[in-house]
């Protein structure tokens, strides 16, 4: 099971470019429907049991 923390590096329309906090080379593009409503460049996220939360 994965759990990791993410830091949002961009805002592209429907998608958001994410960065994990302990591998930096690892991004990934992820469908804002999946991020909680108040998302925004920056922020950190949580990921665990496939749902992201804010931390």
């Amino acid at each position: 099971m994965l759990v990791c923390d993410y830091i949002v590096v961009s805002i592209d329309g429907d998608y958001a470019h994410l960065q994990r906090t302990d591998m930096p080379d690892e991004e990934k593009l992820v469908a804002r429907a999946l991020l909680p409503i108040e998302v925004y460049e920056g922020c950190t996220l949580h990921y665990e049991l496939m749902q992201y939360s804010m931390i």
